[in-house]
């Protein structure tokens, strides 16, 4: 089962796995379908992407942990570019096999990935060593450590009350992207689109450490 909302990369995987012989039976965009497909086709392992619709934080690995508590058994692999590390964190101390956290940009080899799809449907498991380092880096450092340069910047033009618009103008990029980095302000802050307060406010506050 595979879960990721790119639709070139979705299908490149399903293409990819196929080739080596391993069944897909169902890919989906979102976490609500994974949920729904999971219940209709009881796969041997689900692979996942963190970020999907509708709000592009981590639909899929909290999607991830309900699987997983669902249905112990079910191996699960999450594939993405980020650590969204509190979730991770739990998901990955639910069990000691059948479970890995690889990183897309840093899946250098075709066939060590599938090696690796292999091992944690056999009840092993693969974990990035950037995804380790991360998590052990958790709790010990300042959320803002985990911004990247250009997110502080983003995050401290936002602070001086900058729009979308007139960060994009400052920074000389698009708008798209200042959405992205916003998005990623948010979710490496801890701040959920279930928040009741206005997610902007809250990392302006956290960025002046009130």
């Amino acid at each position: 089962m595979l879960a990721e909302d790119s639709v070139l990369l979705r299908e490149g995987l399903v293409r990819l796995l196929g080739s080596a012989g391993i069944e897909v039976v169902a890919s989906v965009a979102d976490a609500d379908g994974l949920l729904r497909a999971v219940d209709e086709h009881e796969p041997d392992l689900v692979v996942t992407d963190v970020r999907m619709p509708p709000s592009h934080t981590d639909e899929g690995l909290r999607a991830a942990l309900v699987l997983r508590s669902q249905r112990p058994a079910l191996a699960i692999l999450v594939l993405s570019q980020y650590v969204e590390e509190r979730y991770a964190t739990r998901l990955l101390s639910t069990a000691t096999g059948g479970i890995g956290y690889l990183l897309k940009d840093r899946v250098a080899d075709v066939e060590e990935f599938l090696d690796a799809v292999r091992r944690i449907a056999a009840g092993g498991t693969a974990l990035d060593p950037e995804v380790v380092a991360q998590l052990l880096l958790r709790g010990r450092s300042d959320p803002l450590d985990r911004l990247t340069r250009r997110e502080y910047e983003v995050l401290s033009l936002i602070a001086e009350g900058r729009s979308n618009t007139g960060i994009a103008e400052a920074l000389v990029v698009s708008e798209s992207a200042v959405g992205k980095h916003i998005n990623n302000i948010f979710a490496k802050l801890d701040l959920s689109g279930a928040d009741k307060d206005h997610r902007r406010v809250l990392a302006v506050l956290r960025f002046l450490k009130v």
